[in-house]
């Protein structure tokens, strides 16, 4: 079944097309015979593969000319402002625009939505739901938010039937303008504290985003995390709850290539959502058992100097600690090193005291200056923190850690210091994933 979005006359424009949720939307868009356009601040290996898509991009400061002749439509990401040129210039020109998540909130109403929230794992089960799906041969639209191998390597996949799963980001509330048809949520956790402050309200969101789920539809949530399941419970019995004592459990972490107990959980939800749409069982276990993880989710990257390097996206105390966790179950006898480059002033404020516990597993701890967000920071946070007093507030709690300010400076530490068989897990979610590769290019 085709769903055409008839959008087909004129352009479609991105304001930070670069971004991962926004590429694949605008891959979604050009599966439809859309024509699309975008522009962003630098270019990347993500935009570098949207340009042979034959998508014209503009890399580089905003400027409003930029915004095509003949667009029709202007897409922007929460973090552009209203003073953004290319934003200011639609409006002038009385183009229409949308949010990203106003955007895809009109896609999931054409499709079964099967969304995926929640503060951790939202990726992985993702591509997990994404997999179960194509195994059973139901042909689904995905867009994620990471690279699937099994997808070509891409965060998104073109399907021609009537499901959409689609990893629904809580930030701003973005997931308040989706229509869920099934609603999967891993936990609730204090995070993006930016949009809300604290974790009543985050508890609150989740509850009118649950809300959005119609008689007709089901919750598949994480009975484990005591949070959700106080949000979850007053739904009844649309819930379905999963669990790491679900007998189930052992089943998965024996064919589960992925490591960590939150990945058998991850897992869990994805075998409920199977048996939901009445998959077959064992199509089901062949879609978690051939799942290689994702892109920048504890992804194997190579070996420097007889050191295995790993890339991870984790940027929240409980990701990073939950990967360093998995790194110590699968390598139990060797040293873990966390090379780690913090993801925005504000989150290392608001979790200030759960950072400094969290790299607790690691043998040997690396940081790098605060990525900073655009859009996303206040002067307060960045007058408050930073990980030079990261770096001293972990040497107080006896963590061997170290402080660079530069890659290079970071990659000649880890090259003249790693031992064989050491495992080195270059985590965050800013530009940290080029020194990963750096480790490993050859020399």
């Amino acid at each position: 079944m085709e769903h055409r979005v008839f959008e087909d006359r004129g352009i479609i424009h991105f304001i930070g097309i670069g971004g991962i949720g926004m590429s694949a939307l605008a891959k979604y868009y050009i599966s439809q015979g859309v024509a699309v356009s975008g522009s962003d601040l630098t270019s990347s290996e993500i935009t570098n593969e949207l340009e042979k898509l034959g998508v014209k991009i503009y890399i580089g400061k905003h400027q409003k000319q930029n915004i095509p002749p003949n667009a029709k439509l202007v897409i922007y990401t929460a973090a552009v402002s209203q003073q953004n040129p290319e934003f200011k210039e639609a409006k002038s020109r009385k183009i229409k625009t949308k949010s990203y998540a106003e955007a895809i909130g009109e896609i999931t109403k054409k499709y079964r939505t099967i969304t995926v929230s929640g503060a951790h794992g939202k990726s992985t089960t993702t591509a997990l739901v994404a997999l179960v799906l194509e195994e059973g041969h139901r042909d689904p639209t995905v867009i994620i938010g990471t690279k699937v191998k099994e997808f070509g390597n891409s965060n998104f996949r073109r399907g021609h039937g009537s499901d959409l799963v689609l990893e629904a980001d809580e930030w701003n509330k973005s997931f308040l303008e989706y229509f869920p048809w099934i609603a999967i949520i891993t936990n609730i956790d204090a995070e993006h504290l930016d949009t809300y402050k604290n974790k009543k309200n985050i508890e609150r969101a989740f509850a009118a985003y649950l809300a959005k789920v119609p008689q007709n539809g089901k919750i598949i949530a994480n009975a484990d995390d005591p949070s959700l399941k106080a949000v979850a419970d007053k739904f009844g019995s649309r819930v379905i709850w999963y669990s790491l004592n679900d007998p189930e459990a052992e089943i998965i972490r024996k064919i589960l290539h992925i490591p960590g107990k939150h990945n058998i959980s991850n897992a869990l939800a994805a075998l409920k959502l199977g048996r939901i749409l009445g998959i077959c069982e064992t199509h089901i276990l062949q879609a978690l058992a051939r799942f290689n993880g994702t892109w920048r989710r504890f992804e194997f990257k190579g070996i420097k100097n007889g050191a295995y390097i790993y890339a991870d996206y984790g940027h929240h105390p409980r990701e990073i600690q939950a990967t360093i966790k998995a790194a110590r179950e699968r390598f139990p006898m060797r040293r873990i090193w966390c090379v780690y480059q913090p993801h925005q002033y504000q989150r290392l404020a608001y979790l200030w005291d759960d950072f400094i516990t969290t790299f607790d597993l690691a043998d040997r701890i690396v940081l790098l200056p605060v990525y900073d967000v655009a859009g996303r920071e206040t002067k307060s946070a960045r007058a408050k923190v930073n990980s030079k007093k990261l770096t001293t507030e972990l040497k107080k709690r006896g963590k061997n850690t170290k402080y660079f300010d530069s890659f290079t400076a970071t990659q000649n530490f880890v090259e003249s210091n790693v031992h064989p068989g050491d495992v080195v897990l270059v985590m965050g979610a800013g530009d940290i994933y080029g020194l990963a590769l750096d480790l490993v290019a050859v020399q």
